[in-house]
C-alpha cells in the first residue's frame, strides 16, 4: 500500500523528493537520523527551497508501522 504512495513522489526525477537508491540524496537526510526521517514522514515537512513532504505522504490510511518501513526501505535501499 505505501509503496505505490511514496513512488508519487520518489520516484519523480522533477518531484524534489531524494530518489529511491540516489545514495548522495539520502545521505545527509540519513545523517540527521531515522526518528526524523520517521517523523518527517508521520507529520509531514517542508524543506529548503519550498519542497513539501506531506504528512503520511498524503495519504491518511498509512499507519505508523508502515511509514517506518517505508522510510526503512527507502534508506536501506539508497544504501544508509
Amino acid at each position: 500500500m505505501w509503496l505505490g504512495t511514496c513512488q508519487a513522489c520518489h520516484a519523480e526525477p522533477d518531484s524534489g523528493a531524494p530518489r529511491l537508491g540516489d545514495a548522495a540524496a539520502w545521505r545527509p537526510r540519513a545523517a540527521r537520523g531515522r526518528d526524523l526521517r520517521y517523523a518527517h514522514a508521520v507529520h509531514g515537512f517542508s524543506g529548503p527551497g519550498g519542497n513539501r513532504m506531506p504528512a503520511r505522504g498524503g495519504n491518511p490510511a498509512l499507519g505508523d508501522a508502515e511509514l517506518r518501513a517505508a522510510v526503512d526501505y527507502m534508506l536501506t535501499a539508497s544504501g544508509q
